[in-house]
């Protein structure tokens, strides 16, 4: 799997050239919401193959290869593209008629709405899952649909167009997945992406906590491998060899996303949300958040 990581501020300073809209680095200091939307073109190079730390949903008109991990996908119709952050991919036009749209996002734009729970516990941006779904000519101009109105209020100065545009990628996303996108054949799976999916599975059903008087129950890897009767070990190698991660930072990721949302859509206190997290201690939350956000819980929580 490739090393290379782009971040969202890459991707900007990649494409300035282009003329796209460009934010400014404020837009991108820790809590803050972003996405993004623009119209697909031609492109005389093949894009950059690296790992992204953003989401992107491209909706793809128009012939091109998808280099995605250690596969190829010839797009030759309407298609929708999720793919995983963590694999390695890259678009290549094998046509000039090129249209659609490709927007992106950041991990706080997908954790501000609670509609958007349901796609963190299914396929959607997984690394097992399939990341291209055909479309047919009704699906098409729905797609078409949802993504005009999306580009319009990414564009508008609608004071509510935040909840039209999750609104809408809802509705995209709903598309992918009555579209099969999780007709997967467990058993035609490889052993190690099954127990994989089952750990993830298992990970985001905790998610979102919803009480301090239910805390997290599975917190370390020797958890999880015991609600899964394997060997830690062999859950560990499992994880890494389809993340690249370790199960430890994936559960810790998830519980620092977790952690975000609980300061920034509650009213719970910090204490209560670090022990519903697992920490004993507040002291241990607040140095578990210092490490990831570089801001105290307090000071993120209080974050406009």
């Amino acid at each position: 799997m490739s090393d290379q990581l782009e971040t969202i501020e890459d991707y900007y300073r990649r494409i300035r050239k282009d003329q796209i809209k460009i934010f400014d680095s404020e837009d991108f200091e820790t809590g803050k919401s972003h996405f993004n939307i623009s119209m697909r073109r031609y492109c005389s190079f093949k894009s950059p193959y690296n790992r992204r730390d953003y989401y992107k949903i491209s909706f793809i008109i128009g012939k091109g290869t998808i280099h995605y991990g250690a596969h190829q996908l010839f797009i030759d119709g309407p298609a929708l593209f999720f793919p995983s952050p963590s694999i390695p991919y890259s678009w290549e036009c094998e046509s000039d008629f090129q249209e659609g749209y490709f927007c992106l996002f950041n991990q706080e734009f997908f954790n501000g709405n609670s509609e958007f729970n349901l796609f963190k516990k299914t396929s959607m941006f997984k690394e097992w899952s399939k990341p291209v779904v055909f479309l047919n000519e009704e699906q098409t101009q729905l797609a078409t649909l949802y993504f005009d109105q999306i580009y319009r209020m990414n564009n508008s100065t609608y004071p509510f167009r935040c909840s039209s545009i999750k609104s809408n990628l809802a509705s995209v996303m709903h598309l992918a997945l009555e579209n099969r996108m999780e007709d997967i054949n467990p058993n035609e799976l490889p052993a190690n992406v099954r127990l994989y999916k089952l750990f993830d599975e298992l990970l985001n059903k905790q998610f979102p906590l919803d009480s301090p008087a239910y805390p997290l129950a599975l917190k370390t890897p020797s958890d999880f491998a015991a609600h899964l009767n394997v060997h830690v070990n062999h859950l560990n190698s499992s994880v890494k060899s389809v993340t690249n991660l370790t199960t430890t930072q994936i559960i810790k990721e998830k519980m620092f996303e977790e952690s975000k949302n609980l300061l920034k859509y509650t009213n719970w206190d910090i204490a209560q949300i670090g022990y519903t997290l697992g920490f004993d201690q507040p002291a241990h939350f607040n140095n578990f958040f210092k490490k990831h956000a570089r801001t105290s819980p307090l000071k993120f929580k209080n974050l406009p």
